[in-house]
């Protein structure tokens, strides 16, 4: 079944935000929070999963590891043509850690994390000169009030 055709309902909805808290939250743990069975809710991460809707797990570093680190989302204008090529080197990026195409007065943007501001500065410098890439415009992170 295509993910978009399968039917996610407020249950999963819920079981979703539980997830996205802590994947690694026991199943019975997860149970407790909806008033159902271990069994039902194993059962729904089962076919979440196997609808696509769920297609895996990330981690998230403690803030005390995040400390220090900079981050930045980097607005590309790419040149007619040239957005797979683009994509296709951004991907090499390892502190590259997410890149969405967007509407709008970009093409793409990336969302960067790198150890030092001389480091983010390398990176960006380093995607504006690829192949295909017109322009970017940056914006440093100063603080990160939420995130699910």
């Amino acid at each position: 079944m295509h993910p978009s055709q399968h039917v996610v309902d407020p249950t999963d909805r819920q079981l979703i935000a539980l997830l996205r808290d802590n994947a690694r939250t026991p199943t019975a743990a997860l149970a407790r929070s909806l008033g159902l069975s271990r069994t039902t809710v194993q059962s729904r991460i089962d076919r979440l999963e196997r609808a696509g809707i769920i297609t895996g797990y990330s981690v998230r570093l403690s803030e005390p590891q995040e400390h220090g680190t900079v981050h930045a989302y980097i607005h590309i204008t790419v040149r007619p043509k040239y957005s797979a090529r683009v994509e296709t080197e951004v991907r090499k990026i390892a502190d590259v850690r997410s890149l969405q195409a967007v509407s709008g007065a970009f093409d793409l943007i990336a969302m960067a994390a790198t150890p030092s501001v001389s480091a983010m500065d390398a990176l960006i410098d380093a995607i504006g000169a690829l192949d295909g890439v017109e322009r970017t415009t940056s914006s440093i992170i100063l603080a990160t009030k939420f995130e699910r």
